[in-house]
């Protein structure tokens, strides 16, 4: 048998036992991250029957958040869009009056009245 064959053959195994390898390793990766999500499930699974436990058996309901009224009323916003309405005008820049508004309010909850 010539040298290239020789070498081509040598070659083709060792690509089959990379691809062997490779496939391996993917499985691997498969195995471990159905194990990692067993495990996940189990400590989920262990949380709630300690809160189960801790709420005597009951299941605690999801609170759900309050709206909180804002502090300030349509008067206080109505001021403020006026003040920005007198300073756009007197510096010329282009608005309306409902982006006038809507920056009152933002400055309102942003400056610490909220």
């Amino acid at each position: 048998m010539s040298a290239k064959k020789k070498s081509a053959r040598k070659v083709a195994a060792s690509k089959k036992v990379a691809a062997k390898k490779g496939t391996r390793k993917v499985a691997a990766k498969k195995v471990a991250k159905k194990a990692v999500k067993k495990a996940v499930k189990k400590v989920a699974q262990k949380a709630a029957k300690k809160v189960a436990r801790k709420s005597g058996g009951k299941v605690a309901a999801k609170k759900t958040p309050r709206k909180v009224p804002h502090p300030f009323t349509r008067e206080d916003i109505s001021k403020a869009a006026y003040l920005l309405f007198l300073k756009r005008c007197e510096s010329d820049l282009p608005g309306t009056p409902e982006s006038d508004w809507l920056e009152a309010e933002r400055l309102l909850t942003r400056s610490g009245r909220v």
